[in-house]
């Protein structure tokens, strides 16, 4: 089982997930995309590359069949990654997003980590109160809070590669390509609370994803892994069996 982080995100995110995934059995890699997390930092950074990224990944690790797991801008790349190599994929799992268009939406949350000052700011919490006059959410402030790390004694610093990522924002919103299809089992999981998949994106997930399921995850939005990780378990552990 491989799994994709989103925007922002890292495969830290995943860890007890991915623990639970691993107590059933599966070998489970939780992968850091470029510009994230430990990942190597890259001025080019669009879903071709992550793409590229874990077809190398999965040529380096001796992996086939995988079960490939994705969430929101990770759930982009293994869509892109399933149709271009569905000899690689045996099912595949997309959370809370479609293949449709997205328009760019992360212009707060990437102003407030350009403020973040370092050569000023040498405590987690004096990061987060000034991250907190932006980001109200006290949920998504944790969430980017997992990317600070300490450089040195003293010194804190962004594991992501803000720079690349303002700069290159826009690819991360990009629509699945037309003529783009895998015929094996898909699960889409999508947040109640969220409206990254709308009832009218059915037609176009079934374009591309005939043999696509839809499930709901009650009581969660986006991060519907970590707002409600039991019943998104349990949907993907009854798809993989």
């Amino acid at each position: 089982m491989v799994v994709l982080h989103g925007f922002l995100g890292s495969g830290d995110n995943w860890k007890s997930l991915g623990n639970k995934f691993a107590a059933n059995g599966y070998q489970v890699h939780l992968i850091d995309q470029r510009n994230h997390g430990r990942s190597f930092w890259s001025e080019e950074f669009n879903y071709r590359a992550l793409v590229d990224d874990l077809k190398t990944y999965c040529k380096e690790h001796h992996l086939k069949e995988i079960i490939l797991l994705g969430h929101s801008m990770g759930g982009k790349a293994a869509m892109l990654f399933a149709v271009s190599y569905p000899d690689l994929v045996k099912k595949l799992i997309v959370a809370d997003i479609g293949p449709k268009f997205y328009p760019q939406h992360h212009q707060t949350i990437l102003g407030a980590l350009s403020v973040l000052n370092f050569q000023k700011l040498n405590t987690r919490n004096a990061a987060e109160e000034v991250l907190a006059k932006e980001i109200k959410n006290f949920g998504v402030r944790q969430f980017l809070m997992k990317n600070l790390y300490w450089v040195k004694k003293g010194e804190l610093g962004l594991r992501i590669n803000l720079k690349v990522l303002k700069e290159k924002i826009e690819e991360v919103g990009v629509a699945l390509p037309q003529d783009a299809c895998f015929a094996k089992a898909t699960l889409f999981l999508k947040g109640s609370n969220s409206d990254y998949i709308e009832d009218r994106d059915e037609t176009l997930i079934k374009k591309h994803f005939p043999e696509a399921k839809i499930q709901t995850i009650a009581n969660a939005g986006h991060w519907l892994h970590a707002e409600n990780s039991s019943d998104f378990y349990t949907y993907v552990i009854d798809f993989c069996k």
